[in-house]
């Protein structure tokens, strides 16, 4: 089993910037794919980047330009870098990770509150 405890949520205003950070413990694999998604109110969840453990990351492209995925392997801890903030980026924000053969394990984190608003 993994554990995600993601934090860094918050309120900011428009254009302004957050750093997302998603811890993972338990049983560790060293090749996984790491992902952040949102649900914004009343929409469906939807991908926002990705990263795997060979750095290769990819952006929705909503996001292309502002939000940087990165990870700490150390300490297998993984970042989203949040900037030019909007209101429509307004969300519930979860990562998740997948790992093991073809990544069939699948986690999520319980998610964390991301609000932009003036």
């Amino acid at each position: 089993q993994v554990q995600l405890v993601e934090s860094g949520g918050g309120l900011v205003q428009p254009g302004g910037s957050l750093r997302l950070s998603c811890a993972a413990s338990g049983n560790i694999f060293s090749i996984y794919r790491m992902g952040w998604y949102r649900q914004p109110p009343g929409k469906q969840r939807e991908l926002v980047a990705t990263i795997t453990n060979a750095g290769s990351t990819n952006y929705a492209d909503s996001v292309k330009g502002r939000f940087t995925i990165s990870g700490d392997n150390a300490k297998n801890t993984f970042y989203l870098q949040m900037n030019s903030l909007k209101p429509e980026d307004t969300a519930i924000y979860y990562c998740k990770r997948n790992q093991g053969v073809a990544f069939r394990y699948e986690y999520w984190g319980q998610g964390t509150q991301v609000t932009i608003s003036s």
